[in-house]
């Protein structure tokens, strides 16, 4: 996952990240659809926030816009 850092559109930042669907099926080229993306890095929250665009780069390149944010304390649920 890609994005700037929020107060600072001039810096930028690439975060390891797990991709989901609520669906579980691949994501396709084109489509639209709602995933959920984990980032586990200690500035992410200066990075992402609502409102914030992001791309995703890997097997498929995507962009799209953070709708909200979920903090855990990293332990599994």
């Amino acid at each position: 996952m890609h994005a700037s850092r929020i107060d600072d559109l001039s810096r930028d930042k690439y975060f390891p990240a797990v991709i989901a669907t609520d669906d579980e099926l691949p994501l396709h080229e084109g489509e639209r659809t709602v995933v959920t993306v984990t980032v586990a890095a200690d500035d992410a929250p200066d990075f992402l926030a609502a409102g914030q665009p992001f791309t995703l780069w890997g097997e498929t390149a995507g962009h799209g816009v953070v709708s909200r944010r979920v903090f855990t304390d990293g332990e599994p649920s």
